[in-house]
């Protein structure tokens, strides 16, 4: 340890002098800080209001169906992890120990106890099984991802329109961090297609198609997503029969959808152009048709070049969502603002946007670390 500081921080003078200055500049940053946690800070606010922030007005016996979906979510992601991931221990432990310590809290029902120890089970178990049957197990686990979007949305929403067995929870009562990870889930499952057929329908040698695919992202990408959103609040309806009228989350999915898909056709068609043509005449010399030549040699390659554009996007997404406050959706940042309105908790506004804080970057933390190692994984950068 001491061997390390020594040729890292003072190796000679001027290393030692920054050293010394960063250190100063962080005590007097982190000074008031950490006395403001330990002395001033009130943390009654979370306490009170933990489920309003996490599932907002969800109903209290249907939210079984959010623990099953962070259940299926740590099965994929601990197969995830014993067939790809190799080595780091120490965020793998973080990741168990965070739902046990929650588990441990006084505060926590037996139901809920119940529920925060089964992810662990399930990621401990499943992350057994990738690491004794990875081989096996690859094609499962990319299906698992792509059915587990829409396996969501089909559990949170419901199927029986009435009271009985899995009744239909409207969409009205989906907010807080629920409602964020819904819009993020399904802008990522939706866009992703569609910014590749909008990648390939730009390089088409039909004009009509082509011409409309450059159209779209032209003008979806010079419109802020906020206009978007007031257009798909708004005039949605207009295009559709008069029967139809979807709710206000539908259409928030689709303006997000629609948003995100032209800047992902854009970070895709970069791929595109990346390819060697030589790449082109070799799929041709094999007898592949052009369809067969883009789906098995070119598009495949052209994603692993761009995966760091594609999860930038991504996370940019998943930021992005606190922008459908301004059309009335209640997602986390928005029903923080309920919670700072309560007689009780007025000046607690630090605690609460630290506590939302956390949570942003922890989720942006997760998917750019994923994006690291796919890359490592798929050798981005280095063949």
């Amino acid at each position: 340890m001491l061997g390390w500081v020594q040729k890292n921080l003072f190796s000679t003078w001027y290393n030692a002098l920054l050293t010394i200055l960063a250190l100063g500049l962080s005590y007097a940053l982190l000074k008031p800080i950490i006395a403001w946690l330990i002395s001033q800070s009130q943390w009654e606010v979370l306490k009170v209001n933990f489920r309003l922030l996490m599932v907002g007005q969800y109903p209290v016996a249907q939210l079984w169906r959010v623990w099953v979906c962070l259940d299926l979510l740590a099965a994929i992601v601990g197969l995830t992890w014993g067939i790809w991931v190799h080595g780091r221990r120490l965020l793998a432990a973080a990741l168990l120990i965070a739902p046990l310590t929650l588990a441990l809290l006084p505060t926590i029902s037996a139901s809920t106890r119940l529920f925060l120890l089964g992810i662990d089970v399930f990621a401990l178990i499943a992350f057994g099984l990738g690491r004794l049957r990875g081989l096996a197990l690859r094609r499962l686990v990319i299906w698992s991802w792509v059915v587990y979007f829409f396996l969501v949305i089909l559990i949170i929403n419901g199927l029986n329109p009435g009271e009985g067995w899995f009744p239909i929870v409207p969409t009205t009562l989906w907010s807080g961090l629920l409602l964020t990870f819904l819009l993020t889930v399904v802008g990522i499952a939706f866009s992703f297609p569609l910014g590749v057929l909008l990648a390939l329908g730009r390089r088409s040698r039909l004009p009509t198609i082509r011409w409309v695919s450059v159209g779209y992202i032209e003008v979806i990408r010079g419109v802020p997503l906020v206009t978007i959103l007031f257009m798909a609040s708004t005039m949605l309806p207009l295009f559709l029969p008069s029967g139809i009228r979807p709710n206000l989350v539908l259409r928030a999915m689709v303006g997000i959808t629609l948003f995100s898909a032209a800047y992902l056709a854009e970070g895709v068609r970069g791929g595109l152009q990346a390819i060697p043509h030589g790449q082109y005449e070799a799929a041709g010399a094999l007898g592949l048709s052009g369809f067969q030549s883009m789906a098995l040699i070119i598009l495949p390659q052209a994603l692993r070049i761009v995966i760091p554009v594609l999860m930038g996007q991504f996370i940019a997404l998943f930021k992005d969502t606190t922008l459908v406050a301004t059309i009335g959706l209640l997602e986390l940042l928005a029903i923080s603002r309920s919670v700072l309105a309560q007689p009780q908790f007025v000046g607690s506004q630090r605690e609460v946007y630290l506590f939302i804080t956390l949570i942003f970057w922890v989720f942006c933390y997760f998917m750019s670390y994923v994006s690291q190692r796919l890359e490592i994984a798929l050798g981005v950068g280095e063949r």
